[in-house]
């Protein structure tokens, strides 16, 4: 496959998700990093593309001059990964679809729900393409999941149970100066979902891709356990479906004993499935009445769904880097048949969308909706 040039806003010098989307571009070879605005401070994003190997010509101070001057550049970026704070997705975006320049965004896909919408019409007005990186969808096991539950192998869907447990903010490390603290519970560029829109977002992400359940309405208990914190850092959630089907969602950043603890159990009239993020390469199957199973990446049982997006045998850890990886591997077969006025393989099309991020915008607001109103249901 030929390379893409890839330009990067934010994840310079002491961010974190910038290194992740870095490594992710190079696992499968698709990508060349060879422009950036590294950071709002024009010092640091010269340092910060120094030390990744970036020319200085295309260094810049502002993202608006990446996306005027890369557009006119003969060897221009081809796509942009957007790496910053929440609050700055939209604007970045919108400044280089409106170059017809494919985007590559972190989630959530913004802080607000106009943004939110702004976004999608600006998606839809570009000749570029987009993929939003909720990485878990990119996990072998995920779309194993996803794949037996849409072949109906649990029956009609009854009940859904989904968490994400941290507990990094169980202290105010953000009155510390910690910069992934500090931003994350700053409404304004975080949005006023905390806990919700951190992680909660990734919870509910991955209950639509498994099963596509329409979410009809929803009842939030949300709180800021920490003296003089903004935003949540615990949420509640109670799901109403359509068809009857039920769900509770959790996410808490203050959950002692915990890292990143995403689990997903999913039950139909059939039987059930289980996952969870830090022991990702199994997925737990159970038909009523007979001995659980346990589905093992690139085992006996694996499908192609899974086995296409695997790298190494059974046994060695495979998770959340490969899972970014996924995604950028496949984002860059669907801009190389867009390029190649080629139909895309099914398969390359399960990165999450522009449409995915708005639903994921809408859902955290309605979250903190409801529980700023006493827990009131709310259609979503």
């Amino acid at each position: 496959m030929a390379k893409l040039r890839l330009g990067m806003v934010g994840g310079g010098q002491g961010a974190f998700i910038g290194g992740v989307h870095r490594i992710a571009s190079r696992i499968d070879n698709h990508y060349n990093l060879v422009a950036g605005s590294l950071a709002s401070n024009a010092d640091i994003a010269h340092i910060s593309a120094k030390e990744l190997g970036i020319n200085d010509d295309r260094s810049y101070a502002t993202f608006q001059d990446m996306a005027e001057k890369e557009s006119l550049r003969e060897d221009g970026i081809d796509v942009v990964s957007i790496v910053t704070p929440n609050y700055l997705h939209y604007p970045i975006a919108e400044a280089f679809l409106s170059k017809n320049i494919h985007v590559i965004c972190d989630k959530p896909l913004t802080h607000n729900l106009e943004d939110a919408e702004k976004f999608l019409e600006s998606v839809k007005k570009s000749k570029a393409l987009f993929a939003l990186t909720h990485n878990y969808t990119g996990y072998p096991m995920v779309r194993q999941a996803r794949e037996m539950f849409r072949n109906g192998e649990i029956g009609n869907l009854r009940v859904i149970q989904v968490e994400y447990a941290q507990d990094w903010l169980t202290l105010p490390i953000e009155n510390e100066g910690q910069k992934q603290a500090s931003w994350r519970t700053d409404p304004s560029k975080a949005g006023m979902g905390g806990s919700i829109g951190d992680i909660g977002s990734h919870a509910f992400n991955l209950v639509d891709f498994i099963t596509g359940a329409k979410l009809n309405e929803l009842c939030a208990d949300i709180s800021s356990f920490v003296p003089g914190r903004k935003n949540d850092d615990n949420a509640h959630v109670l799901l109403r479906y359509e068809n009857n089907v039920k769900g509770m969602l959790w996410s808490s950043q203050v959950a002692p004993g915990n890292e990143n603890a995403l689990r997903i159990r999913i039950y139909g009239d059939k039987g059930g499935m289980e996952w969870e993020q830090e022991n990702p390469n199994y997925l737990t199957f159970d038909i009523f009445g007979k001995a659980k199973k346990i589905i093992r990446r690139a085992g006996n049982e694996t499908i192609d769904i899974s086995n296409r997006i695997t790298r190494i045998p059974p046994g060695h850890p495979e998770g959340y880097l490969e899972g970014f990886a996924n995604i950028y591997s496949d984002f860059a077969k669907q801009i190389l048949a867009f390029k190649d006025n080629q139909k895309p393989e099914k398969d390359i099309l399960l990165v999450p969308s522009i449409e995915d991020g708005v639903k994921g915008v809408k859902f955290i607001t309605t979250v903190v909706e409801s529980g700023s109103n006493g827990g009131k249901w709310i259609k979503v």
